[in-house]
């Protein structure tokens, strides 16, 4: 992973929300991300899928490969995108938006794509659970801040 201490100009340098908005929040990275979710890619397959411009898509690779989010292998003439351990990680936070815009950027009957398992159940509902199973929500959590050193 390339520099994570205090040299680099983090957002909010305590915080791991901004921290990872800053690594894989923009829109291209979090779809570039979804997209190696479906298995290894090309820079001209995951460019035809998006419909995004070259020089950003040279960008995103290669910031989301210098932060560890994908690898990069020779496959013939061209080299193949895929996720690392920490960008299969992302597989719930992809989910967590999915489901919000399930619920939020859609109205009831509009078509959109599913997320299934793989006997083509759907998936159940994402939701935070403290210790002991009881469903958390921003009401009654709260985050303990430090002051950056």
């Amino acid at each position: 992973m390339a520099d994570s201490g205090p040299g680099r100009d983090w957002t909010d340098p305590t915080c791991p929300v901004a921290r990872t908005i800053d690594l894989v929040g923009d829109r291209w990275s979090l779809l570039i991300v979804r997209d190696a979710m479906d298995g290894p890619a090309s820079f001209t397959e995951l460019r035809r899928r998006l419909g995004i411009a070259r020089n950003i898509l040279s960008d995103r690779l290669r910031k989301l490969v210098d932060h560890g989010v994908l690898s990069t292998s020779p496959s013939g003439k061209r080299h193949v995108y895929e996720l690392t351990e920490s960008g299969k990680d992302l597989f719930t936070t992809i989910v967590a938006l999915r489901q919000w815009g399930e619920r939020h950027a859609f109205t009831d009957g509009e078509p959109r794509s599913r997320l299934t398992d793989a006997e083509g159940r759907p998936i159940a509902e994402l939701r935070p659970r403290g210790q002991d199973g009881t469903p958390l929500t921003s009401d009654v959590t709260h985050v303990e801040r430090v002051t950056a050193s």
